[in-house]
């Protein structure tokens, strides 16, 4: 029945049309939940094909603006667990953490993990894998310096990730973030995703944009 009265709500709104960024978040926020703090997703359409190693597309990004969201964090380390706790880590742990961890106890949203550790991580491999919670050096994740790792966590970083289809999922901000706040923190996304734009991909590159809110429709935005 609520859900009904939101779709009432949203009758008047055109998502058929064609917005520019600014003009897409100002409609939703008309709409926005008065409850609660919604965020704003963005979907991003690639012209890639992530069945090419080349163009699965993976990162980190730390967001002008943060995300406005409260990051747990992790660090699974032997030897540097007084700088993670220094550092604001959530959660710090060595070989009890991972064994915590493989017994179902997980109350962090990133894992940060040093290199020595990685051996014994693949006890929990199969846990966190599935979450996208498994540390990786290439996204900064494995790494002795802790300190640092935690810091930019916490900071508003976002992992990106393209999904079968080619498309970008990603929070960018709440809904109480002004309007140019959230405009700012969608083009630095979609700047980084030209600047990686891999060599193989022909054609053209950014098919399509949409953002909506937590629990509100999907507007479609200019990808120029």
């Amino acid at each position: 029945m609520k859900q009904t009265k939101r779709k009432q709500t949203w009758a008047n709104l055109d998502t058929d049309k064609v917005y520019t960024l600014a003009d897409a978040i100002d409609a939703l926020r008309t709409y926005a939940s008065k409850k609660f703090d919604e965020s704003l997703e963005i979907a991003i359409r690639l012209g890639i094909d992530v069945t090419k190693a080349d163009q699965n597309i993976r990162g980190m990004l730390t967001l002008p603006n943060g995300t406005g969201k409260t990051v747990r964090v992790a660090v699974f380390t032997a030897n540097a667990q007084d700088e993670a706790k220094n550092a604001g880590a959530d959660v710090v742990g060595g070989e009890d953490l991972i064994d915590r961890v493989a017994n179902g106890e997980i109350n962090f949203d990133r894992v940060i993990a040093t290199p020595d550790m990685m051996p014994k991580m693949s006890k929990v491999a199969r846990v966190l894998g599935p979450k996208g919670l498994m540390p990786n050096p290439k996204l900064g994740t494995v790494t002795n310096n802790v300190a640092e790792a935690v810091a930019t966590a916490k900071a508003g970083q976002i992992e990106y990730r393209a999904e079968k289809k080619g498309i970008i999922h990603a929070g960018i901000g709440k809904m109480s973030f002004t309007t140019d706040k959230l405009v700012e923190n969608a083009m630095a996304l979609i700047d980084q995703l030209k600047k990686i734009k891999p060599a193989s991909s022909k054609g053209q590159y950014i098919l399509g944009i949409a953002v909506a809110t937590t629990q509100g429709p999907g507007l479609k935005v200019e990808a120029k």
